[in-house]
């Protein structure tokens, strides 16, 4: 794996597992537009344990690349959810809050 790769393997883990622990804190800025598109509170402790799984598997991917590449794959397939979600709440304004978070996921994917 080249440093570019670890480098960006570790920044999409950080982000991943960052929005998976804002999840389960509460924070505000996290779950105020959860609620704000209807998801329901019943699934976001599931929804902050994919993130956290993501992440996991990113650092797992160090020592074994398929892991990483599938951590990868379902983050990118996790934020895309979130994408579909924001335009179907309609706030549009929103839409690059989960961009941001994909970004290195398919970073990932494109150094694997």
């Amino acid at each position: 794996m080249s440093t570019t790769a670890a480098v960006v393997t570790a920044v999409a883990a950080f982000m991943a597992g960052f929005s998976g622990a804002a999840i389960f804190f509460r924070a505000t800025f996290v779950v105020g537009p959860l609620a704000e598109y209807g998801v329901p509170r019943s699934t976001w402790n599931l929804l902050g344990a994919a993130k956290l799984a993501g992440a996991v598997g990113l650092l797992v991917g160090y020592a074994v690349p398929a892991v990483g590449v599938a951590a990868a794959i379902g983050l990118v397939l996790y934020f895309a959810g979130a994408v579909v979600t924001v335009l179907r709440a309609r706030a549009y304004g929103h839409i690059p809050f989960p961009l941001i978070y994909m970004a290195p996921a398919v970073a990932v994917l494109a150094l694997a």
